[in-house]
């Protein structure tokens, strides 16, 4: 099972390494061919999306079990993780240009899109994994939605304000007045709190759709390997 587990993760690893490349390659050939540098910083977003993924998956990697380490990883994590889904936004910059059709431009955003959310899912299922090693169940689930929510709260301070995950270092009192302000006057913030619940009910859907699949998958090969294997005894 050991074995099973290790091979399923290199093949995602694989394959989200083969869509970066292609989608580094439709831009590029976007760029060869209009000689304008339009979505060329996508590539900049997609690196940023990795980031979370490269965190959880160094938590595995060198096994990672002392709280203070892992409380630590996983705040920096938390400031990385709306990357993922923040390459969704990317939709507003969609419109029609001379130099290349407008669904070759809306394939190469989606394709972005879907690879630093598929990133950013993974990530956040491995913290999950690990989380349940010091939580209950319930507990980890309601640490999830909350991820969520707190990670469409963050697109909105990307996209709208244009605040960055270092700028926690580099500018914190500026990001810290946007945050408070909006929690003390909500009702002069209808857009911030429209965009965080309505994105954050979406990514719990998208991200417990892409789990449970998961799940589902993996207990069916399970059943399909008990049954393979008590023919072989019989």
């Amino acid at each position: 099972m050991k074995n099973l587990v290790e091979s399923s993760r290199f093949k995602i690893n694989l394959l989200l390494i083969m869509m970066t490349i292609f989608c580094f390659s439709l831009s590029a050939f976007r760029y060869y061919i209009s000689d304008t540098k339009v979505f060329l910083f996508l590539n900049w977003n997609l690196f940023l999306a990795w980031i979370p993924l490269l965190l959880s998956s160094f938590i595995f990697a060198f096994n990672i079990k002392s709280k203070t380490s892992l409380i630590l990883i996983v705040i920096v994590w938390i400031l990385f993780f709306p990357n993922s889904p923040y390459i969704l936004t990317d939709l507003f910059h969609l419109r029609a240009r001379n130099e290349i059709p407008i669904w070759y431009d809306l394939i190469v955003i989606l394709s972005y899109a879907w690879t630093g959310l598929i990133c950013g899912f993974i990530s956040l299922h491995d913290i999950e994994k690990r989380l349940s090693d010091y939580m209950n169940r319930n507990i980890i689930s309601g640490l999830v939605v909350l991820f969520l929510f707190m990670s469409s709260f963050g697109v909105y301070l990307g996209r709208f304000l244009r605040w960055n995950s270092w700028d926690v270092l580099n500018n914190p009192f500026g990001l810290f007045s946007d945050i408070v302000v909006r929690f003390i006057y909500p009702m002069e913030y209808t857009k911030t709190w429209g965009v965080t619940l309505l994105m954050g009910v979406l990514l719990n859907f998208m991200y417990f759709t892409f789990k449970w699949a998961g799940t589902n998958d993996e207990k069916e090969l399970q059943t399909e390997n008990k049954t393979f294997n008590g023919l072989e005894q019989f």
